[in-house]
């Protein structure tokens, strides 16, 4: 089974190519590959490019939990540096398919540099989804073990919750992050993000992200969080988010279609020895 292994910001994920590994990978396996300590380590895997006559490269994107992403700014970053890479795309825009919708992504610098547009932004409770009745998810609170959060929810094509603190802190993104990921308002979980915004320019983020847990970085994240902001009218519509594994940034069209710009570096390439499923399943959570 071949792999290729690549990092966004330190948001690291597995490319696996139909071409080269006869059958898709069962959860089992995924969470086996994704684990730190009993596989290869990633924050998920990449299962492309899925050719059909609508759409050339298509990809699933996998959690490191075993289940399916509807979208991953970082992981399509990754997936269109493979591509060129594999020689199938130049240094000019083409489409990329997911679940969570199309997007146009366009590498440059060699491969060191690649831009995605994310698409439309949406804060309709029916979209992302939100329990309760049709509305947006503006400025809404939330009791989590009595601690209240006020809290935007939003999508991109997969759905995220966005808190503004004044200041950030890991102990509670690790703490609250899972607890808000699996609130029964959030009916197919939520990616979660603590930011701070520093001017009309920056912002600083923490993602706990759905079923991967705590994340140095995280495209959609990013995307996600940037165009809460704007809406809020606390920044403009280009701005540098921040996190703890670097900087991508963002721009924001007047009809909230959002574009993120950052770098992918390549670690390198192997073959995954089966042995490693032959053993009983432990904890196979990201860790």
């Amino acid at each position: 089974m071949n792999f290729y292994k690549y990092h966004g910001l330190g948001n690291d994920y597995i490319v696996m190519d139909p071409r080269e590994v006869a059958l898709q990978p069962d959860a089992k396996q995924i969470r086996r590959i994704c684990h730190r300590n009993y596989g290869i380590g990633s924050d998920g895997i990449l299962w492309g490019p899925l050719s059909d006559q609508n759409q050339p490269f298509a990809v699933k994107i996998f959690n490191p939990d075993g289940s399916e992403a509807e979208k991953s700014g970082n992981g399509l970053r990754i997936f269109a540096r493979y591509l060129l890479d594999c020689s199938l795309v130049a240094e000019t825009p083409f489409a990329i398919s997911t679940i969570g919708g199309e997007v146009i992504a366009q590498v440059s610098g060699g491969g060191r540099s690649v831009s995605v547009e994310m698409g439309q932004v949406s804060f309709d409770s029916r979209n992302i989804p939100v329990e309760g009745p049709p509305r947006e998810v503006i400025n809404e609170r939330l009791d989590i073990d009595g601690t209240e959060v006020v809290f935007c929810a939003a999508t991109i094509g997969n759905p995220h919750c966005v808190i503004l603190e004044d200041v950030l802190d890991i102990g509670k993104v690790k703490n609250l992050g899972p607890k808000i990921e699996n609130h029964p308002v959030f009916p197919n979980r939520t990616n979660v993000q603590f930011a701070t915004v520093v001017n009309s320019a920056r912002i600083d983020i923490e993602i706990w992200e759905r079923g991967a847990g705590y994340t140095l970085a995280s495209g959609s994240s990013a995307s996600a969080t940037a165009a809460v902001v704007h809406r809020l009218g606390l920044c403009g519509n280009h701005v540098s988010v921040h996190m703890p594994g670097g900087t991508l940034d963002i721009t924001i069209a007047k009809d909230d279609a959002v574009t993120m710009s950052g770098p992918v570096t390549r670690i390198g390439q192997g073959t995954l020895d089966t042995e490693m499923f032959d053993h009983e399943e432990h904890n196979q959570a990201a860790s």
